[in-house]
């Protein structure tokens, strides 16, 4: 994996924020929040914060989703979320590390209002408590959407600033299916997206993020003279804009050569989240830097080349019914065969508890007998069923409901009566997990929904899905170990709140004319926006 070249600077080197070497201490004073400094007597470090919540949620689902889906981390607890953040990095020793809150829930529905207003509190309190900052790291997915709000991520940034005031330094880093509004590009300084889809350079884009922050601090240049922003009109799902294949694989290729050129300090593209219906849902292109010319050039090249390929987007797998898929799986040698039940993904906002799929697998006869080909189903949440498979034990038999509670809207709940294969406690998100044999089909039902993208996910529950015939997951495209695994592999167009066909949907709020919707829409306007720097709020 590449690492930009901005990682590559030495930490040491001679910083001017004020006027001071790296390490030299001085005496702060504070002006309205944001500390100066004066004589030289002892070395000081920049004091950077480090806030942010995460999500992705579909407005299609009648998900909800409470606070303690976010897993907060207060204060020295988020330094666990950083690897490169570690108490012997060479990054945590650049800067006095003031942690706030970082929460991360998986994917899902529309967050309450009462479990955004408490972290948002809580976050505003820490960061009160631990000011003034010469910088922020702020740590956003960018798909937040919120009960009665717009632009949860906009609001957020603005209210940090209410505490932090205008002069600090604000890097943001996102996952490139977020969302940049208008808001959130003027309260910010330093943004950057993830360039990988799958993300496999997740820590790398915060780590990017967070050097972008130190050096500019370090550097004496603080915040950058220009920033950039360009909307593209186009709204695809991440299964058809994947980088792992054309035209993504060359769109997002040339975004770290952007990002490296004199006088840019970063570049980054947008594809945004398809299953929210805000205004701010759709493509985004932004690059900061010091040229002018260079930042404005940069920006509407790469929004012009996003919007040239547009027609070329495609799935990133072979798509089929759920029934093609099933016929396929069971005719092929291939082993195994994976196929992705795409309209419940709950990595992408989905219910996780659609019972649809797995009611048609289960009546299907290939698999009534148990010596029919092995199939395995992760997963279905069944509170009430793990109950009774706890009292039945590992070997008993089981017979209660899973599924459906959250949305019932394609299939009512699932009855399964089986063999008790496995229990197991603890898991993050799951909670409890229990494994049940109907007929050939091992089901793994949770307590509460949990995404199943490792092979770990499977062996620690005593199932082996390299040796399946066929394996069915709640996800859309595969994530880097499952595709590696697999033999061959179908995503499955099912039924959700993440539909993989975005016109069954019901759009009201977007932006109209937005591609895919509008096909023979004129081109748009993709000249540069100077977004106005932070210190004009």
């Amino acid at each position: 994996m590449k690492i930009a070249l901005s990682l590559l600077i030495p930490f040491f080197f001679i910083a001017s924020f004020n006027g001071n070497s790296i390490g030299e201490r001085t005496t702060p004073s504070v002006s309205k929040g944001i500390p100066s400094y004066h004589t030289p007597q002892t070395k000081v470090l920049p004091r950077i914060g480090i806030a942010g919540l995460g999500i992705e949620s579909s407005t299609f689902s009648p998900a909800l989703t409470q606070e303690e889906a976010f897993h907060a981390k207060y204060e020295a607890e988020v330094f666990t979320s950083y690897p490169f953040l570690a108490a012997d990095s060479i990054f945590r020793r650049r800067a006095q590390w003031l942690p706030a809150l970082v929460g991360k829930s998986l994917p899902g529905g529309a967050v309450t209002r009462q479990a955004y207003e408490s972290l948002v509190k809580q976050t505003l309190d820490l960061l009160k408590k631990n000011g003034p900052y010469d910088g922020l790291f702020f740590d956003i997915h960018g798909a937040m959407s919120v009960v009665g709000m717009e632009d949860p991520e906009g609001d957020l940034i603005m209210r940090i600033r209410e505490v932090i005031g205008k002069k600090t330094i604000i890097s943001t880093s996102m996952d490139l299916h977020g969302n940049v509004s208008w808001r959130l590009a003027q309260n910010t300084d330093l943004i950057t997206c993830y360039r990988m889809a799958p993300h496999e350079d997740a820590m790398q884009t915060k780590r990017r993020a967070v050097n972008n922050l130190l050096s500019r601090i370090e550097s004496g240049k603080g915040k950058p003279a220009y920033k950039v922003w360009i909307p593209v009109p186009i709204l695809l799902p991440g299964e058809k804009t994947s980088t792992r294949i054309q035209p993504g694989k060359n769109l997002y290729a040339a975004v770290a050569p952007a990002s490296v050129q004199a006088g840019i300090v970063d570049a980054a593209i947008w594809i945004g989240y398809a299953w929210a219906d805000e205004p701010r849902n759709h493509g985004v292109v932004m690059v900061t830097g010091d040229d002018k010319a260079k930042v404005t050039s940069t920006a509407e090249q790469l929004a012009k080349s996003f919007w040239n390929v547009r027609s070329e987007f495609a799935f990133v797998a072979p798509t089929a019914t759920l029934t093609e898929s099933l016929n396929q799986a069971l005719i092929s040698k291939k082993r195994p065969f994976f196929i992705s039940d795409s309209g419940d993904n709950p990595t992408a906002g989905g219910a996780g508890d659609v019972t649809w799929t797995l009611k048609e697998i289960l009546a299907r006869p290939e698999f009534k007998s148990p010596n029919g080909p092995q199939l395995i189903y992760a997963s279905i949440p069944g509170p009430e069923l793990v109950k009774k498979a706890i009292a039945a034990g590992v070997g008993g038999k089981v017979d209660a409901y899973a599924g459906a509670k959250v949305d019932a809207r394609f299939a009512p709940p699932v009855r399964l009566i089986g063999t008790v294969e496995a229990i197991e406690h603890g898991d993050r998100n799951a909670e409890t997990e229990v494994v049940v044999k109907v007929g050939s089909v091992h089901v793994i039902v949770t307590q509460k929904r949990k995404p199943y993208h490792k092979e770990a996910d499977f062996t620690r529950l005593g199932l082996n899905p390299r040796k399946a015939a066929i394996v069915v997951v709640k996800i859309g495209y595969l994530e880097p170990e499952l595709y590696a695994m697999c033999a061959d592999w179908l995503l499955a167009l099912t039924p959700g709140g993440v539909d993989q066909n975005l016109e069954r949907l019901t759009y009201k709020r977007i932006k109209r004319p937005m591609f895919p919707f509008d096909k023979n829409m004129k081109d748009p306007d993709l000249s540069a926006k100077i977004v106005p720097s932070s210190d004009n709020l």
